[in-house]
């Protein structure tokens, strides 16, 4: 039977087994005392106050006690609402280390720290302890194996590929029912060889950390089912488990799958939300932070510190101005590398964690330069999704050299070109060229733009064709929900169709699209599903759709896209000047030898001129890469009518053609290539049996 509580140590934070016994630690500035609680199989709980403190930190050695060990902690101090105070010790509260969470969330009026529907004043008396979710002990982890674990894709050869867990594998047909949807799913045979056909490198996951749904969404049915709302900075969500019920085994089951995808020669990143954290705003729940230390944990509003400053649209806005929060950012991602085995992070609203001062985003935070000396974090692939609500939250290409960056003008460009043909063709190049107004600075490559069509947030790659408006009405916001300005075009159409015509000039436009992304310097990001043709039904921000309107449909594939994307991507692989990860120059003499050669040409063949980037009537373009033998030749028409290329002297093959995507032999070309409306094509110099023996001008 475990004994009275002993001093311990204030290192590391949470619950560690140690010595015979567990050592638990824990964060408050303003706590004058917090209290250890521990609970039996009957549910019987047993409170101990930490006897030590140094600094900020409160701890307790408790001998006999092992794994298994189910327990919270109380804060006691001010309830001062106006000074930003809101300890409660009547709430239980969940250690923001913990690896094990177990029991089921449910919304109820008493994790709330003051009587719902009355003023925020006075502390509610209630306790919460028999409904509140509660930390267990967890057991040392096995070291991993250093094998293929230990794979690194280079930056200049990732290919991001977006996905959600569940949504993945939840209707695929070869893997077993009991699997679908959850993390061994994803690392099954039948998941991996379509990703490793495809040709991705590096799995993008939408959050995994254990989340717990908005209150708003319970008198609805619905849940947060993309993740966004996290509780849990050390715990996989049970949701994703085929063990839901066992901690443990979650965990076991993750560290599989990452071994699994590794095992396939592919990386795992996972989408991290470290701007807030699920107690929404200051009328919100009483769980974790908030009841630790508000005023340390959380941006207060300096003119009234009662209230929440709401920078993330979510509530509340993590203080990475406190050494506190960086910590526990730190040790969180230095877990999910060292112990669980991932490759890398995407944190969303990203300027919160580069926010130390009063307001404005600083790429010199103290996160980041922690960060870039952190030895575990090393390797880690980091992309920054690069805005938020804050003051100068729009920070594309800001942020330190290590991040990759979601590219958004990249986004927005090639869609107005091929959806409104809007775009001149100056911007065009710009966007293919690798955003360099916003990256080419610092020692910065073009791989710091994330390129994308189409992500989690916003249409699908097929509802971007096929919807002019969004179609939220599922998500029980009356449609006022997810962005009301997406670039798409429904051809025609609103929604579904059976007019053969339409249906082709989509397909046209999503190959086109496709094939933009591929060709563009910068790291491509596919979206899961986009390959296949998924559709939400126009739901642009189906967050809380946890049901078959976002999982991948895999019965109704396309698969002549599949086909296409999987040609586009190879294709990719097998012409390094495509992908070489380096700035455009011209091609004279003098220019920088880091740099790649190209040649921006008309489509009567003849080079750009000033005027030309302007010409409001002509979008069709032609960019040549490298020189003599080596080079690669793309032409792109976003006109409605066919455009005859002249091609630069010199013998060609077509490689990909958007237009002709049942051509997988290389066609040859002498002076001219026409090309059909609203498509792009790929040519090279040809080399020995590449070419075919009918030239086709």
């Amino acid at each position: 039977m475990a004994r009275e509580l002993e001093a311990g140590q204030p290192d590391p934070l949470g619950a560690t087994v140690r010595d015979g016994g567990v050592n638990f630690a824990i964060v408050s500035r303003h706590a004058t005392r917090v209290e250890l609680c521990t609970f039996d199989a009957g549910g019987h709980e047993r409170r101990m106050p930490l006897p030590a403190r140094s600094g900020d930190v409160h701890h307790g050695f408790l001998p006999g006690a092992g794994p298994g060990l189910v327990y919270g902690f109380r804060a006691h101090g001010p309830y001062a609402p106006r000074e930003g105070h809101r300890f409660n010790p009547h709430k239980l509260l969940l250690d923001p280390y913990a690896r094990e969470i177990v029991g089921r969330f449910e919304w109820r009026e008493v994790h709330f720290g003051y009587r719902r529907g009355q003023p925020d004043t006075e502390p509610d008396p209630r306790d919460n302890a028999a409904a509140m979710l509660k930390a267990r002990v967890a057991a040392p982890l096995e070291q991993r194996p250093n094998s293929a674990a230990e794979l690194r894709v280079p930056i200049a050869e990732t290919i991001l590929y977006e996905l959600h867990v569940k949504g993945l594998t939840k209707q695929h047909p070869e893997v077993p029912e009991p699997l679908r949807g959850t993390y061994a799913g994803l690392g099954h045979r039948a998941c991996l060889d379509h990703l490793r056909g495809l040709g991705v490198t590096t799995l993008s996951l939408l959050p995994v950390h254990y989340c717990v749904p908005e209150l708003h969404l319970d008198p609805l049915g619905l849940t947060n089912y993309w993740g966004y709302n996290t509780l849990g900075f050390f715990c996989p969500d049970p949701r994703l488990s085929s063990n839901p019920n066992d901690p443990s085994a979650t965990r076991a089951e993750f560290r599989a799958m990452v071994a699994a995808v590794h095992e396939a020669g592919l990386e795992v990143v996972l989408d991290v939300v470290f701007n807030h954290t699920a107690e929404g705003d200051e009328r919100g729940p009483t769980s974790s932070f908030r009841g630790l230390d508000n005023a340390l944990y959380y941006r207060l509003d300096p003119e009234d510190r009662a209230k929440q400053l709401n920078w993330t649209g979510c509530g509340n806005t993590l203080d990475f101005g406190q050494p506190a929060v960086i910590r526990l950012v730190l040790d969180s991602l230095r877990y999910w590398v060292k112990d669980m085995g991932v490759d890398g992070f995407r944190f969303d609203l990203a300027p919160i964690v580069g926010r130390s001062g009063p307001g404005g985003f600083d790429p010199r935070s103290p996160f980041f330069t922690a960060l870039e000396h952190d030895p575990v974090l090393a390797r880690a692939k980091l992309i920054a999704e690069p805005w938020d609500l804050g003051p100068d939250g729009y920070a594309l290409g800001r942020f330190p050299g290590r991040f990759l960056e979601w590219n958004d003008r990249f986004r927005d460009g090639v869609r107005r070109l091929w959806l409104r043909r809007d775009l001149g063709r100056g911007e065009l190049a710009r966007r293919v060229a690798g955003s360099s107004d916003r990256f080419d600075h610092g020692g910065r490559l073009p791989s710091a733009s994330v390129n994308f069509i189409a992500a989690h947030d916003g249409f699908t790659l097929a509802d971007l064709l096929s919807y002019a408006r969004k179609h939220n009405h599922e998500n029980g916001e009356d449609n006022r929900d997810g962005h009301g300005h997406e670039i798409s075009c429904n051809c025609g159409v609103e929604g579904p169709s059976e007019d053969p015509q339409l249906l082709d000039q989509r397909r046209r436009l999503a190959r086109a699209l496709l094939a933009t992304l591929f060709v563009s310097r910068g790291t491509p990001m596919l979206r899961a599903g986009d390959e296949l043709g998924d559709s939400q039904a126009g739901n642009n921000n189906a967050y809380c759709q946890d049901n078959a309107l976002s999982w991948v449909d895999w019965a109704g594939a396309d698969l002549e896209l599949l086909a296409f994307v999987r040609r586009l991507i190879s294709v990719r692989a097998e012409h390094e000047l495509l992908r070489r990860d380096s700035w455009l120059r011209a091609p004279d003499p003098g220019g920088a030898p880091d740099r790649l050669p190209v040649r921006w040409r008309r489509s009567d063949g003849a080079c750009m001129t000033v005027d030309d980037w302007h010409d409001p009537r002509r979008r069709s373009l032609a960019m040549m890469l490298g020189e003599g033998d080596d080079a690669v030749l793309v032409l792109f028409n976003p006109e409605l009518e066919v455009v005859l290329f002249a091609l630069p002297p010199g013998p060609w093959v077509v490689v990909l053609d958007s237009a002709q995507p049942g051509a997988l032999e290389p066609i040859a070309c002498t002076s001219s290539r026409s090309l059909a409306a609203q498509a792009v094509a790929i040519l090279a110099r040809p080399s020995g049996s590449a070419m075919t023996s009918t030239p086709n001008n």
